[in-house]
């Protein structure tokens, strides 16, 4: 029988080498430092804080009146729990999917699915975890409005994420939507007659744009990699025209801040703090971006959390 061609057995090769787990040396570690690495949380609050602003947000717009200060701390609080919860188990679901494109990827070839740290069947027993404890919190949101809402955040909008850049070229756009639900999902608690708040999507859909925005920039840093991989993202759609496009999603968050402060009756601390501040920073981030230096867009992703800081401090000036 005549062999197979060369170019095929090298490619055959390729997808073996591939699909067995990176036996790079590492360091000893605890049992339970695999999962904690699996959960992102060696680099919180990274990708956390994005989740949980967005909830903060929709629940100080949404009160109808100004809390005590032990009612503001507490709340604000279990949003941080929750929102790292939920930040955490979606690493998870993310890597169990993508651990054949994290083996193609140069930065992400140390995660513990890839490494053979955490086993697949440990990381969906993990996630399984992860969900139960962010379901328990949620079910002490306060009505049943909410507690739909934010299940629908769960499943599926975080469940279905992962399998989004195989299937379009906007997953940014999906995590979008699943990054922000926080948002009416908290503003429901404090206010669950407001299904139909016009303040409320208006602000949702500027924080969707948001994601577009600090998602995109950090797609940036695996641009090779993932047109190699087969990875879709809007860094690679966008191309040459990243900074201008990504300029109008963030002229388009603060428009929709300015829009519900106007609906909700904000003070000019508000508008200063919040509104401009938040103008000021996205045209610095954008400004400065450099596109081509992945250590660059990692830093421009990581300032889009201490963005939070901002609008956050506004909201609070604002309410006292």
């Amino acid at each position: 029988m005549s062999s197979r061609p060369a170019t095929e057995k090298s490619a055959l090769k390729k997808k073996e080498e591939l699909s067995r787990p990176v036996t790079a040396p590492r360091p000893t570690q605890w049992w339970w430092q695999p999962y904690w690495q699996l959960a992102r949380m060696h680099k919180f609050p990274v990708g956390s804080n994005l989740v949980w602003w967005p909830t903060i947000w929709g629940w100080l717009l949404a009160l109808p009146e100004r809390p005590d200060a032990v009612t503001l701390t507490v709340y604000i609080s279990l949003f941080m729990v929750a929102g790292t919860i939920l930040h955490s188990a979606a690493c998870t679901i993310n890597d169990i999917c993508d651990v054949d494109f994290d083996r193609q990827v140069e930065r992400c070839k140390n995660r513990p699915l890839v490494s053979g740290a955490v086993s697949i069947p440990a990381a969906w027993i993990f996630l399984f975890a992860q969900t139960g404890a962010f379901l328990w919190l949620l079910s002490y949101a306060g009505n049943e409005t909410a507690w739909w809402c934010g299940v629908f955040g769960v499943f599926p909008l975080h469940a279905f994420y992962p399998l989004m850049k195989r299937w379009t070229n906007w997953p940014q756009a999906w995590l979008g939507l699943a990054m922000n639900w926080g948002l009416p999902t908290a503003w429901l608690m404090a206010a669950p007659q407001d299904v139909q708040s016009d303040a409320m999507w208006v602000l949702t859909f500027g924080t969707f744009c948001w994601t577009i925005l600090y998602d995109t920039i950090y797609a940036c840093q695996d641009k090779k990699d993932d047109a190699n991989a087969g990875v879709k993202s809007t860094a690679l759609l966008f191309g040459a025209y990243v900074k201008p496009i990504l300029a109008l999603f963030g002229a388009a968050f603060v428009g929709t801040l300015a829009y519900a402060g106007m609906r909700t009756g904000q003070n000019e601390l508000y508008f200063g703090i919040t509104v401009g501040g938040t103008a000021a920073h996205v045209a610095w981030q954008l400004i400065t971006l450099n596109v081509d230096d992945p250590s660059d867009c990692f830093d421009k992703f990581v300032a889009n959390g201490n963005l939070g800081y901002i609008v956050t401090a506004g909201m609070l000036a604002a309410m006292w």
